[in-house]
């Protein structure tokens, strides 16, 4: 099987990574790509908002899979340019991307389905805000309506700060849903879908806030771990149950049927299970420690998904232990983040056993490896124990040196003491 991937981040570099320990895969190709994961396979340029040029390059590469990574370009149709060609897409068409499209549109659709999810309220100006920050108080949650790679939602008690989020959001023509608080953890579950079957992945947790006890702005994501040892076991069949497939069959009501990851964002709270949002792709960083544990062949399993099959993988193998991932980012990350920092370490740390460097925002200048994003890398570590991997993972994050640089240092620090 010849393979496709389009993204340029973490992501895209675990997806490479599994895909290239199916035996089945005969190539990858990654587009646009970045430094890490050019040191694995060919990388082509190309404007991943174009789908047509996503659509010729696939046909070009006679691929028999490709597997869209970010949203944008899923958002932009990549997976309707590619069905149209004949071509076997894992990700959803842009009318079925429009759950991470417009969180509005979200809330309806799981209104429609019976999704426990918070209470919200759709706002297109600042009166209309005002009404709805009266309405749930505080904490604030005031979320962009649009794509906003994870940093689009403000959560705070402070009512100007919630105010000036969302004035800030209609001043460029948006419009925001301001909803009510969830408290309890969060949890990450992945369910890839043909459509119409569900296979859920193990669960995951990350960490959205820029600093350590969760203070700061929020990021695409600071760490993640996987499994939870503090979440019983039958959860992930209960949201199968009440979350994912009901979202499934309602997409297929609307007649846009969802193929590829649908991502349940879910917080346990103290009343049960909500769903805090659903979006249309992988999540990075929980991505990175989800994939790199899966056992069964990640080729296989996503081309069932873009072709209809998917009930051949009822039951999916996987490395047992645990995977902590700790995202270094870039000096003034996630405001404006300095581009062009020399990057050094990353050799040193993937010449020990169970540890990977995952690239996002990496480039080769000249022959040295330099910062392009933000989000620069994600040391994963696996290990019999949570605290083992976490152990591990820091100890990888201590040999890479870039300048100004930052990283949250209590990634997985509180589930430890439910570590086994």
């Amino acid at each position: 099987m010849k393979c496709l991937v389009i993204g340029a981040g973490a992501r895209e570099h675990v997806i490479t990574s599994a895909l290239l320990r199916d035996p089945e895969v005969e190539s990858v190709v990654v587009a646009p790509g970045n430094a890490g994961i050019a040191a694995l396979v060919q990388c082509v340029p190309i404007d991943v908002t174009d789908a047509q040029a996503i659509g010729e390059l696939a046909t070009e590469l006679d691929v028999d899979l490709v597997v869209v990574g970010p949203e944008v370009p899923l958002m932009a149709g990549a997976a309707d340019a590619l069905i149209a060609r004949g071509i076997p897409c894992f990700g959803p068409t842009s009318e079925a991307a429009f759950i991470e499209g417009s969180k509005a549109f979200c809330k309806e659709v799981m209104a429609e389905a019976g999704i426990p999810t918070a209470m919200a309220l759709v706002c297109a100006d600042a009166s209309e805000a005002e009404i709805a920050l009266g309405t749930f108080g505080p904490p604030y949650v005031v979320k962009d309506d649009g794509l906003a790679a994870g940093k689009g939602v403000v959560v705070t008690s402070d009512r100007s700060e919630a105010l000036a989020h969302a004035e800030s959001c209609f001043a460029v023509g948006g419009t925001v849903v301001i909803e009510e608080f969830l408290d309890g953890p969060e949890v990450s579950l992945f369910g890839i879908s043909d459509g119409t079957t569900v296979v859920p992945l193990q669960p995951a947790q990350d960490f959205k806030r820029v600093g350590d006890n969760d203070e700061g702005p929020n990021t695409g994501g600071m760490g993640a771990y996987s499994p939870l040892p503090w979440l019983e076991e039958s959860v992930v069949d209960e949201v199968t149950e009440r979350v994912l497939q009901p979202m499934l069959d309602a997409m297929n009501r609307r007649g846009t049927p969802f193929v590829g990851v649908l991502y349940a964002g879910l917080a346990m709270t103290t009343r049960g299970i909500r769903v805090i949002e659903f979006n249309a792709r992988f999540g990075d960083p929980e991505a990175q420690v989800v994939l790199s544990r899966l056992v069964t062949p990640l080729g296989g399993f996503l081309y069932a998904a873009a072709t209809g099959q998917l009930d051949s993988f009822a039951r999916l193998r996987w490395e047992p232990g645990f995977a902590v991932s700790v995202v270094i980012a870039a000096q003034g990350y996630p405001a404006n983040p300095l581009l062009g920092t020399t990057i050094s370490g990353c050799e040193i740390v993937e010449l020990e056993p169970d540890i990977a460097v995952f690239h996002g925002g990496t480039a080769q200048v000249d022959g040295e490896l330099v910062t392009s994003g933000g989000r620069v890398l994600s040391v994963t570590a696996h290990a019999p124990t949570l605290s083992q991997a976490r152990e591990r993972a820091y100890a990888g994050v201590a040999q890479i040196k870039i300048a100004g640089s930052h990283f949250r240092g209590d990634i997985a620090q509180n589930a430890c003491t439910t570590d086994s």
